[in-house]
């Protein structure tokens, strides 16, 4: 490949310079033909200089004669010996003139020669007596002015006929003295070119800077669409928010890149009517199920602590942060990944909204304490007495939206889980070699699914979720369906704790898909955290993060990012960044 770009870049430079000669005003070209066909292209600059310097040694030449100095035959002797010194010197640094070899055989070249190379020609025969006047003759041929590119007169063409560059033989090592300045200015031009060739042919020109001009237009992409409007509907579609969510969704994502209706339907969520409320799906934490306008079913998570309460104890202790929910939605568009459904914040009323519509299983877990209106529902940790209030009758909380039924769900334990016993280690906990044999299972053996599993670990780690003991995909899909980042609640507990241990798929297995590392590295220097702000403002619950959460998920950013790079020094870039991008079509 570095031949191929070499000879690109050698066969680009004559073409390139006689572009820049006949582009000239004013500027000149100079031809030398000999018996082989050859012909010889001058740098204009370099010959007008020697063309001065000639003018001055004849007239030193003239000025001997007067006084009476040598004779004639020394003066051609020394001529000649000066030639044959000056025809070596110019042997010699032949680049610094930056020659342009053609043969009469090289058509598509010598049209580009234009004028200069015609009127050589079409001179030929009539100057024939002017290359036997020796081998190291240089006729020069002047093109028409500006405004006469067209053709040149009679006169200009005598003109261009009789013009030589003889005049002694001494001009030539006068003006290879007077011409270093010109040749070193006309060289660093050639290398500066040379050098911007190479990197637009070389650096610039592999899979690797490729894929990084992709990551960069898709995060640019992703920054431009972050920021989502209030109030914001669907105008250009008689679908319902509900259809248009639907069609998103395909094996490898949730929801498209590119998605005009994403406020829309987020906005659908957090106000439309409820048609029915329930208690929520088998699980360990509080939730309910409601069904919106249009038979939309979502998932409702009640607000259990206020934004800076700190959760002490395990990193997956205490109950769901709603508002944990909200944000990591959003982390997943900031990071590329789309594999997070939808998630916006909502306030209920749950006597006007709620109870009317509600089922007698969730009715019977209603109580009151004080003025507030509070509900345990039915879940695996639900207590009587330990229920979510709402400020009197209005309930803050979080919606995430239900996966349609043409995409069930297949439920894994997750390889790097834990065993939540005190003084029991899971076999990754104490085994460094594990993943070695996770790569030796199905589907970690084959397909994106280990690499899925790794990025879910850095998504993780930012959002400080310890809690993934167990993940789903879509059924029946070989391996192939992306793991889907369901349950983030159990994240922004404690700000101040960031658990390295969430990190044990990327750093035992140590490799990581390149679009995620340019990802991460794009989100540095405090992006990430800006990107968040921008992203979560439309909320309805906002803010969303406390600025201590924000903090961290830059400081988190940065250790994996550490970890990455860790691994890239023992095992290599290449052995490390896995490109794989899995675009499995929608079915």
């Amino acid at each position: 490949m570095l031949g191929f770009y070499s000879t690109s870049v050698a066969s680009v430079l004559p073409g390139l310079w006689l572009y820049i000669c006949l582009s000239l005003r004013s500027g000149f070209c100079y031809v030398e033909h000999d018996n082989s066909g050859t012909v010889t292209l001058l740098c204009p600059v370099c010959i007008l200089k020697a063309e001065r310097a000639q003018g001055r040694e004849r007239e030193k030449a003239k000025s001997e004669r007067h006084r009476g100095g040598v004779g004639e035959r020394d003066r051609e002797r020394r001529g000649r010996e000066r030639e044959n010194q000056t025809q070596q010197t110019e042997r010699r640094h032949c680049i610094s003139h930056l020659l342009i070899l053609l043969t009469e055989r090289q058509t598509a070249t010598a049209l580009l020669l234009g004028k200069c190379v015609g009127h050589h020609h079409q001179q030929r025969g009539a100057a024939g007596h002017l290359g036997r006047a020796g081998a190291g003759a240089v006729r020069r041929w002047v093109p028409c002015s500006g405004r006469e590119r067209g053709g040149c007169s009679s006169g200009e063409r005598r003109g261009h006929r009789t013009r030589r560059l003889a005049g002694g033989q001494g001009g030539h090592q006068a003006a290879a003295a007077t011409m270093k300045l010109k040749q070193r200015v006309v060289l660093l031009c050639a290398v500066l070119l040379l050098l911007g060739l190479a990197k637009v042919f070389l650096l610039d020109g592999g899979e690797g800077s490729a894929a990084s001009r992709r990551d960069l237009r898709a995060f640019r992409k992703m920054e431009a669409s972050l920021a989502l409007a209030r109030g914001a509907r669907l105008t250009h579609t008689l679908q319902s928010p509900w259809e248009v969510a639907a069609q998103w969704v395909g094996p490898r994502e949730v929801y498209p890149d590119e998605t005009p209706e994403l406020a829309a339907v987020l906005n659908a969520l957090s106000s439309s009517r409820l048609e029915r409320a329930d208690v929520g799906y088998k699980g360990t934490q509080l939730k309910a199920l409601l069904v919106l306008e249009g038979g939309q079913k979502v998932v409702f998570k009640p607000k259990r602590y206020s934004r800076d309460y700190v959760v002490e104890g395990e990193p997956y202790a205490g109950y769901d942060r709603h508002n944990a929910e909200v944000a990591a939605f959003h982390l997943d568009r900031i990071l590329g990944f789309r594999r997070a459904p939808l998630v916006v914040g909502r306030f209920v009323n749950l006597r006007t909204e709620i109870k009317p519509v509600a089922t007698d299983q969730l009715l019977s877990t209603f109580l009151m304490q004080g003025n507030n209106t509070c509900f345990y529902g039915k879940c695996y940790y639900c207590r009587e007495s330990e229920p979510a209030c709402a400020e009197g009758e209005v309930m803050e909380g979080s919606v995430t939206l239900w996966l349609p039924d043409v995409w069930p769900l297949q439920k894994h334990r997750h390889p790097w889980g834990r065993t939540y016993r005190e003084g029991k280690l899971a076999r990754w906990e104490y085994d460094e070699s594990y993943c070695e044999a996770v790569k030796k299972m199905p589907p970690y053996d084959a397909g994106p699914r280990l690499l899925d599993v790794i990025d879910t670990a850095i998504f993780d780690y930012l959002i400080g979720n310890a809690d993934r003991h167990h993940y789903e995909s879509f059924q029946d899909d070989g391996g192939a369906s992306m793991l889907i980042l369901l349950d983030n609640a159990k994240s922004f507990g404690n700000a101040a704790m960031d658990e390295r241990s969430i990190l044990a798929p990327l750093y035992q297995c140590c490799m990581v898909r390149v679009s995620t590392w340019n990802r991460l590295n794009l989100l540095q220097g405090g992006g990430l955290s800006a990107a968040m702000r921008q992203a979560t403002a439309h909320d309805p619950i906002g803010p969303v993060l406390a600025e201590p959460h924000l903090a961290a998920l830059d400081r988190r950013l940065g250790a994996a990012i550490a970890t990455v790079r860790q691994c890239m020094e023992t095992q290599g870039p290449d052995n490390t960044l896995i490109e794989d991008r899995m675009n499995l079509p929608h079915p």
